[in-house]
């Protein structure tokens, strides 16, 4: 039997795992989904999955047929292939929901050219992972095949489904790159997210450079359009190369906050926008200094400049100048064009848009650049907003060739599973191993077709580790997601992930004698990075954490000390380490709750494309932790924001931080509604962002609203990292 001869209609895993959401006699009925996970595996995998005699022989016949790639097989021996799959079998690997299971088979398992039969199961796509990732490599090889089997480790997805194809996309998840203030980084920007958008992710571009409607035009008699006429060709880009109609382009448009086309750029994404400004699949973000902030604390009038004056007067592109710093001057400035609007009214056209669409994200810029250990200026971040990477600006000639090749952004991405990595037995060693599988994707990718990506990359060797599974793992230990115990968890955690990934980027770039490049002008060579690591002990304080890191070794100060002196001696290979995706259907097949957050519900609800509804049940969920599973809509949004500053504080890029409001808000859940109307208003937003401005949060991705009747705004997920 093939897959297209299955009966859907008459298939019973499906209307076993609805029977989850039916209670009976006033329980849950868990035992349904794992009757599901059960008659999936016997009635849809094992009849339609390809036999072949032996290991050596599946692998074989796949080269042979074009299935996957031969040259990183080909880099160890048979014996050894054997042995990887000999202790992958041992270690009885078993999907613990339908959920899981069917998203694996639907997404990730590789299939027969007709799509009728399966040609792998998670053993084999976690062999691949691991062999290929190791780059010839037996021991990384077997660490790597360690963690992936366990699920301490999962890549990202275009890691995870594409390692060892021979027809595939590309590894990494979203690009970043920007135009500077003329037409031919237009053009080229434009080009690059045709090219980028065809091999498969999110790409961000920063529009905050071009000059505003109305500027003057040197030589032509007419003046510029502004920035939205740029956002429609790009959406327009974006929805013609969408890798032949398999996916939507997805593409987010940066824009500071000073820039005079601030509310036309808002504007276009409104629902009653005219057609001809109006971008429907477009995200926006909006990059947000201190100097913003404290306006809007003083109730002030603020000043937008012109970026082709202030180009004129700096002597480089508005995104680079420190409008913080340069704000008084740029306002005494007469040579600099301006208009005048008031903070307050532009902070809350922000949020009744955000409460409309869930857009724009927010990126606290100067806040990103405070904590930025390298040197240069970050000026945007990426479709999710976990990304911050510094950026140098291209300049194009005429003919599109470079005349100042720049440096663009690449992110290449994976997490670890909180509550599996709690059960290592050598923390340290996961955390090794995951790096340079991390570190094998950057250096094998070359895109080409954008060579401001590729010099980036060439020069940065970045990447982003992450974390999924916190509100899980707190759950089955019985921890309220938000107390203290919660957050000094997440604070230890994410200290340890900095700490190992730090010793693995240090003992990489001792083993090859490179470092990134400019590293010797990084807060890492003068030291002065480590300076809070070896002042302060960030070890557990309460004796609930200590018992929950029992067994782990935790670095003290003497042992930041001691990577101090080895990072400043040997250099970092990787100049960018960690960064927390928003991770949604990995979290999935990892039996996960998706990355920092809380859950939406304990039994989630996904609607399928030509399938229906399907039905997960949160990890570990049951009558003892039902109690610590609240959803996120009925949680203090202070809570979310605390949990993400607490691991923000180790983290050297960003995190994606979704924010979950109900249009009705909860009675007593903010202090500052008593006496005021129970419906969210844009106070309640403005008071979230400088409350997460406050604690450090770098950036803001979607604002998800739960309305009266059922329905959420902002619900739609970059499928590129989330996924």
């Amino acid at each position: 039997m093939a897959l297209s001869d299955i009966d859907l209609t008459q298939a019973k895993y499906f209307d076993l795992n609805n029977e989850v959401n039916i209670p009976k006699n006033g329980q849950i009925q868990l035992d349904k989904d794992q009757e599901a996970l059960a008659d999936f595996i016997e009635q849809n995998v094992k009849p339609n999955t390809k036999r072949f005699p032996s290991v050596m022989a599946r692998i074989n016949w796949l080269i042979d047929n074009d299935y996957i790639e031969a040259g990183f097989i080909h880099q160890y021996s048979e014996d050894f292939i054997e042995k990887l799959y000999d202790y992958l079998k041992k270690e009885n690997f078993h999907f613990h929901s339908f959920m899981a299971a069917y998203k694996f088979y639907a997404q990730y398992a590789l299939r027969t050219n007709d799509k009728e039969y399966y040609l792998e199961n998670y053993i084999d796509r976690v062999a691949m992972n691991a062999l290929f990732l190791a780059n010839g490599d037996p021991d990384l090889a077997m660490d790597l095949a360690h963690e992936l089997i366990h699920q301490r480790y999962q890549p990202a997805t275009p890691t995870f489904l594409n390692a060892g194809r021979k027809r595939r996309g590309e590894f990494v998840s979203c690009f970043e790159i920007q135009t500077t203030d003329d037409m031919n980084t237009i053009g080229r920007t434009i080009n690059s997210a045709l090219q980028l958008s065809k091999i498969g992710g999110g790409v961000g571009i920063n529009l905050s450079n071009l000059r505003e409607a109305g500027a003057p035009i040197k030589k032509i008699a007419n003046a510029a359009s502004g920035v939205v006429p740029v956002m429609k060709l790009l959406e327009d880009a974006f929805s013609y190369s969408n890798q032949l109609g398999q996916r939507q382009g997805a593409g987010v448009v940066y824009l500071s906050v000073f820039h005079p086309d601030i509310i036309e750029f808002l504007g276009a994404k409104k629902e009653n926008a005219d057609e001809k400004v109006r971008v429907k699949t477009l995200s926006l973000g909006v990059t947000v200094p201190d100097k913003f902030y404290q306006l809007v604390e003083q109730d002030a009038d603020m000043y937008l400049f012109s970026p082709y004056d202030v180009e004129r007067i700096y002597h480089k592109p508005f995104s680079y100048v420190d409008i913080t710093k340069e704000y008084d001057n740029m306002v005494a400035n007469d040579e600099i064009h301006k208009k005048k609007i008031n903070a307050r009214d532009l902070e809350d056209e922000i949020s009744k848009l955000q409460q409309e669409s869930g857009y724009p994200y927010i990126v606290n810029i100067d806040t990103e650049n405070r904590a930025n250990p390298i040197a240069g200026k970050i000026v945007m971040s990426n479709l999710c907003s976990e990304i911050a990477q510094v950026q140098v600006p291209s300049r194009v000639n005429n003919d599109q060739s470079y005349a100042k090749l720049g440096t663009d952004v690449s992110c290449n991405l994976g997490s670890t599973n909180i509550d599996h990595m709690m059960e290592s037995p050598d923390f340290g060693k996961s955390i090794r191993a995951m790096m340079r599988g991390l570190t094998h994707i950057s250096d094998l990718e070359h895109l080409d077709v954008v060579p401001s990506i590729e010099n980036g990359n060439a020069r940065s060797h970045s990447v982003g580790l992450g974390a999924m599974g916190l509100h899980g793992f707190l759950a089955k230990h019985h921890i309220q997601y938000g107390s203290p115990v919660a957050l000094e968890f997440t604070s230890v955690y994410f200290m340890l992930l900095n700490y190992w990934s730090l010793v693995a980027s240090n003992e990489i770039a001792k083993e090859r004698q490179e470092t990134f490049a400019d590293f010797d002008k990084s807060k890492y060579a003068d030291g002065s990075y480590f300076d809070k690591y070896t002042e302060k002990d960030w070890g557990p304080q309460s004796d609930m954490v200590k018992k929950l890191f029992d067994g782990i070794f935790i670095p003290g100060i003497d042992d930041w000390k001691a990577l101090k002196a080895k990072v400043m001696k040997d250099g970092l290979y990787n100049a960018y380490r960690l960064a927390v995706a928003p991770n949604g259907s990995t979290a999935y097949i990892g039996d996960s709750t998706a990355s920092l957050q809380p859950i939406i519900n304990r039994i989630e609800e996904r609607q399928e494309k030509m399938i229906g509804k399907i039905y997960y049940p949160a990890p570990y969920l049951s009558n003892d932790t039902m109690p610590y599973y609240q959803s996120a809509y009925d949680i203090d949004q202070r809570s979310v924001i605390d949990t993400y500053a607490a691991a923000q504080q180790h983290v050297d890029q960003s995190l994606s931080m979704t924010l979950f409001m109900r249009s009705t808000i909860p009675e007593g859940m903010y202090e500052w509604k008593k006496g005021r109307t129970n419906k969210m208003t844009t106070r309640d937003l403005n008071i979230l962002r400088h409350y997460a401005y406050q604690k450090g949060i770098k950036s803001i991705y979607y604002i998800r609203t739960f309305t009266d009747d059922n329905s959420e705004i902002g619900a739609n997920q970059c499928e590129s990292c989330v996924i």
